[in-house]
């Protein structure tokens, strides 16, 4: 079999999964992902004719060809796509869907914890009936860059399952490779440049840019607990106009210096 390991494990980078969500996708244990992605082990047929229709290739392409050579394959067009299949969720007695709590001196442990049945188990869990039908994280938020909600405060998330609909100007909390987990506005431009321009209610923060594959779960922020009550009246406080305007001033700066390196 030609270069197998490193075609499996080019689709999964491909995909922009970790070796658990794979594993999850797969329907197997994650050491043997490992396992096929160092060459120590084959995968089955029926494991084979999953991952090639992962990749949206044949399963003699998979087995018989080198491609990793190439500048993308199919499956690079789901790198947007976080679907629910891959998600680690948690039930009550009645077989409902938990909201799982991740406190902020949990935030850093979610960032290896997130695919991880074991840890997401351990979270604290709460009911909230007024959500209604969907699927939902709670996420503690610290600093003072989203007031007037204070830092302590619990943000609900819906889970989104694709990055392409983010809205514009709406807030979301987003889990990052690089950046953690922020709680912040996002300006959508992923269909030009791969981007997302994330924006902080407080004006103090300046507005800056991540790209979209580096954001493994997204959440749309549905409802809020804190025990402070927000001062409507604070100064930090801008519009969804103004946002857009400061996203729009900051997007003609990058052009204006890509201009001048060329």
């Amino acid at each position: 079999m030609h270069k197998l390991n490193e075609n499996v494990r080019f689709v999964r980078k491909q995909l922009n999964l970790t070796q658990d969500q794979f594993a999850l996708k797969l329907g197997i244990k994650r050491s043997l992902v490992g396992a096929y992605e160092e060459g120590r082990a084959d995968p089955r047929l029926d494991l084979l004719q999953k991952i090639a229709e992962l990749a949206s290739i044949s399963v003699d392409t998979l087995i018989g060809s080198d491609i990793t050579q190439g500048d993308s394959i199919p499956a690079k067009a789901e790198k947007y796509l976080r679907g629910k299949d891959v998600l680690v969720l948690t039930v009550d007695d009645q077989k409902k869907d938990n909201i799982e709590l991740v406190p902020h001196k949990a935030a850093a442990g979610y960032l290896n914890g997130y695919a991880d049945t074991e840890f997401v188990k351990e979270l604290p869990k709460f009911k909230l009936p007024i959500l209604g039908q969907g699927t939902y994280r709670a996420f503690e938020i610290s600093g003072d860059s989203m007031l007037p909600l204070m830092p302590g405060t619990i943000v609900i998330g819906e889970y989104i399952d694709d990055l392409r609909t983010l809205k514009n100007g709406k807030t979301y909390v987003l889990v990052t490779n690089r950046e953690g987990i922020v709680y912040k506005r996002a300006f959508n431009y992923i269909a030009d440049t791969g981007k997302l321009f994330l924006v902080s209610d407080n004006r103090h923060y300046a507005p800056y840019q991540i790209d979209a594959d580096d954001v493994v779960e997204a959440w749309s922020a549905k409802a809020y607990i804190s025990v402070q009550f927000p001062d409507v009246e604070s100064k930090n406080e801008v519009s969804v106009d103004q946002l857009a305007s400061m996203v729009l001033d900051l997007q003609k700066e990058v052009v204006h210096l890509k201009g001048k390196k060329q």
